[in-house]
């Protein structure tokens, strides 16, 4: 029982701290240059403005898309199961909205 306490006690300051490696990611990544609360927008305005950010990039290393779907993919995979069930039916809703602005709906 004592273990579990200092472990949950370790994982507790280190978010005090702010230190996650995600949000790091998230600043300087070489994928986009994102607008602040781009993942808060309606679906459409999330997939436009990914679409915008992913075109006007020069530090992305891959497509256009592939950097948008790419930022969408972590924002969901990182916010795990912690993601209300609203906000993970926005995320697919801008992935279909971005592959239908790109011209590659399934």
């Amino acid at each position: 029982m004592a273990t579990k306490r200092t472990a949950k006690r370790g994982r507790t300051a280190k978010r005090a701290s702010g230190r996650y490696w995600s949000k790091r990611v998230m600043q300087t990544s070489d994928a986009l240059d994102l607008r602040k609360g781009v993942f808060n927008l309606p679906p459409k305005k999330m997939a436009r403005s990914l679409k915008r950010s992913a075109e006007r990039s020069s530090r992305r290393k891959s497509a256009p898309l592939r950097s948008a779907m790419s930022m969408l993919s972590f924002y969901e995979n990182r916010a795990g199961r912690k993601l209300p069930a609203v906000q993970k039916r926005k995320i697919v809703q801008a992935k279909q909205e971005l592959r239908r602005l790109f011209g590659k709906e399934r």
